[in-house]
């Protein structure tokens, strides 16, 4: 079945939104498992445990802002 050029933009309009609900379901479900979560809270890496437990793991570098479309090079 093909999709008219209307119909992928109307949902390529809401992959962010899909992405953050997977991203949610994913997170709670890790922690249902009695799994521990890596999150970034305010600059910082954290594991969360699923008793609610945060342990700090180290700093993060700051975020990068970019336009859609624009390319960077990452050399580590």
């Amino acid at each position: 079945m093909a999709l008219s050029e209307e119909a992928i933009s109307y949902l390529e309009e809401h992959i962010p939104e899909l992405a953050n609900v997977a991203f949610k379901q994913a997170y709670w479900a890790a922690l249902a498992s009695g799994s521990s979560v890596l999150v970034s809270e305010n600059g910082k890496l954290v594991e969360v445990f699923p008793d609610g437990r945060h342990k700090f793991i180290k700093h993060l570098a700051p975020s990068i802002s970019v336009n859609p479309g624009q390319r960077l090079e990452i050399n580590e």
